[in-house]
């Protein structure tokens, strides 16, 4: 699935300039707050060598480059967490009926909308991250995703302007679309190429970290206002608060980012004179079959999470019966764990290669599914946690060396673009869709199992991908002698 003709192929592809030591030591555990010191210390942590260690030096800048980097996340999947968990309060202020699955299924459905405006994202910012650099693309994601946020804290509902604010409402999720398809592709490109390239699998696995710890926030801000809050007051107003305070996230985000510092490897290319003209055009015609691959490998990466962690609470409160007590709790558990482990799976594929785990993560899960959605069905606090402990056991294999491996398949002269259009295609229609497919299949058929068969079927469809990947290649290889009458 990932072979492509001789005449565009990883031999003529540029890459990245080594700029780390290969034997310096890191701290996953710590190297947020110092980055973040080093952004209000630049001098501390930008010395002379005389004062200051080289190496240590040069792993400050890329835990701050990598920090700075990622920090973008956090506001984006934080956004669409809160939107996914009050989705049944949502449903009832801007889509009333006398049917709450159908308000439920009007809010999942304004919720996919997001998604289907991410390949478009893709496009803009992948084009943008190509020509421009990776460094003026994310700084113009954070605000596109900020500032609609903020304008859904504040919107009227139906019962105060009647159609206008559910209109008004999937405006601007489609406005957090198009942020999100260039955002989280932007994180992945420019936290690979800062890393250094013996590390690439454990830094890149941050970018899934940021988005899940944004999620996380998301849960953990749903929890405390739905204890504070009585059900009255979180109907009326309550449910705004975390997309107000997501402003705040948006703009810290842009802060960390004014002092960014474009890749090594972007800079390289532009030195070399091998930036694309059209990267969109490039990427579409010279590397149509990683396009396709990238497609299919990600589909347990995005739907499966979206299944197993987004809509989770709302199957565990909606679905089952009786309703399982302290669901967001569950869920906050669960993704804690999930993201603990992902930073070790990422380290692990810079040990065994990213093919294995992805191949052992796909399978397991295909595995697991059926018996573990029938240990959901007993309804109870401990079998939740403990079914939805395993899958983030498991997913954590599949999905913590993705960041490293989507990166792997593009050259840099076409990385945006390529993981742009690729993983947001993949995500609009299998991973924001989840919920929605999820709740409607339900309904539909009478029988959780159903999201078992569904799971399964995206497992098998990754594990396919995962069976075909070729990790002999190294888009990450300069050679200057690459054919620029393709670019």
């Amino acid at each position: 699935m990932n072979k492509e003709p001789d005449g565009v192929n990883d031999h003529e592809n540029d890459g990245l300039k080594k700029s780390g030591p290969s034997d310096n030591k890191t701290d996953g555990s710590t190297y947020l707050s110092y980055a973040i010191r080093a952004h209000l210390n630049p001098k501390k942590t930008s010395g002379k060598p005389a004062l200051d260690h080289p190496n240590k030096v040069e792993s400050a800048n890329i835990k701050k480059n990598i920090t700075a980097g990622i920090i973008g996340n956090v506001l984006e999947w934080y956004d669409f967490a809160v939107f996914g968990y009050f989705a049944p309060i949502i449903g009832t202020q801007f889509f009333p009926s006398d049917n709450p699955v159908t308000s439920l299924l009007s809010a999942f459905g304004v919720f996919a909308a997001g998604y289907f405006a991410r390949p478009l994202g893709g496009v803009i910012f992948g084009r943008m991250g190509d020509k421009f650099g990776r460094k003026t693309a994310l700084q113009a994601s954070v605000m596109l995703m900020a500032i609609p946020t903020f304008l859904i804290s504040i919107l009227p509902t139906y019962a105060q302007i009647g159609l206008m604010a559910p209109i008004l409402l999937i405006t601007l999720r489609l406005l957090q679309g198009l942020s999100v398809g260039g955002e989280f592709i932007g994180s992945i490109c420019f936290t690979t190429e800062c890393a250094p390239p013996e590390k690439r699998g454990f830094w890149g696995s941050f970018t899934q970290c940021s988005a899940i710890g944004g999620i996380l926030l998301g849960s953990l801000v749903a929890a405390i206002i739905h204890g504070l809050l009585p059900h009255a007051s979180l109907i009326s107003w309550g449910w705004r608060i975390p997309f107000f305070a997501g402003l705040a996230i948006g703009f810290f985000a842009l802060w960390m980012r004014t002092g960014l510092k474009e890749t090594s490897d972007f800079e390289q290319t532009k030195k070399m004179g091998q930036i694309s003209r059209n990267p969109i055009i490039n990427v579409v015609s010279n590397f149509p079959g990683r396009i396709f691959h990238l497609v299919a490998l990600v589909i347990l990466s995005g739907g499966g999470f979206y299944l197993l962690f987004v809509w989770w609470p709302t199957f565990l409160t909606h679905v089952l019966y009786p309703p399982v007590k302290h669901a967001l709790m569950i869920n906050v558990i669960s993704m804690s764990v999930l993201m603990v482990l992902i930073p070790i799976t990422g380290w692990l594929s810079d040990k065994l290669g990213r093919r294995p785990l992805h191949i052992f993560g796909a399978l397991s899960i295909a595995i697991a599914a059926y018996p573990l959605f029938a240990l959901v069905t007993h309804a109870t606090f401990t079998s939740a946690l403990t079914a939805q402990l395993i899958f983030a056991v498991l997913l954590s294999i599949f999905i913590g060396p993705i960041p490293v491996t989507l990166a792997e398949m593009f050259p840099s002269r076409v990385r945006y673009s390529g993981i742009g259009i690729g993983y947001n295609l993949s995500l609009s229609f299998l991973g924001g869709t989840a919920p929605f497919i999820a709740t409607w299949l339900i309904f539909h058929f009478d029988s959780i199992n159903i999201i078992a068969y569904y799971l399964i079927c995206m497992a098998v469809i990754s594990l396919i991908a995962s069976l075909a990947l070729d990790e002999k290649k190294d888009t990450f290889r300069v050679n200057p002698n690459a054919i620029k009458s393709s670019l």
